[in-house]
């Protein structure tokens, strides 16, 4: 079990890319969050099984024909054992 800390870069706000990232999540069994950010980047906690994070982060970086990833940082953090499902951020951002 990992868990990563990921901020994307492109054109990822205004294009659905916070439900891309739920639905490949819930797909792999994936935990965690996602929400825009006030600078147009999207950031995205993600946990689960080594694989198939690597999984959801090829296919973020794939995106879709309205989803452009420019860059991807990821950060390997420390695993939320209480977290139980993926969810949306409401806190901040362009909606």
């Amino acid at each position: 079990m990992k868990r990563y800390h990921m901020i994307i870069e492109g054109r990822v706000q205004g294009v659905g890319f916070r439900g891309f990232c739920m639905s490949h999540a819930l797909r792999y069994g994936i935990t965690g969050s996602v929400r825009n950010m006030d600078n147009g980047m999207v950031e995205l906690y993600a946990q689960g099984e080594e694989a198939d994070l690597n999984r959801l982060i090829a296919d973020i970086r794939a995106g879709d024909r309205f989803i452009r990833v420019d860059d991807i940082t990821i950060k390997e953090t420390a695993v939320d054992p209480k977290e139980k499902k993926f969810r949306y951020d409401y806190s901040s951002g362009w909606y």
